[in-house]
């Protein structure tokens, strides 16, 4: 779906109604963009979330204790806790 969201000389932009609505943000909330080739990505805290987790999962994949627990208690071990 493609809209057209107009943004005020001092550079503010309403997503409308029914978009914040379906992505949770009715009460507002936090959005992040991503600056792209080919353009601008706008993600949810959930959704940046889940695409930070897809991504350290694919880098982690086939690595022994990858998981915080295992890096923590790595890190406790190293130091000497």
């Amino acid at each position: 779906m493609t809209i057209q969201v107009n943004i005020t000389p001092n550079g503010r932009m309403s997503l409308p109604a029914e978009i914040r609505k379906r992505l949770g943000l009715v009460d507002g909330g936090a959005i992040f963009l991503e600056e792209t080739e080919d353009g601008i990505v706008m993600r949810t805290a959930a959704q940046a979330v889940a695409r930070a987790q897809a991504l350290a999962r694919q880098y982690a994949a086939g690595q022994p204790a990858a998981d915080a627990a295992s890096f923590l208690a790595g890190r406790r071990e190293d130091s000497g806790e």
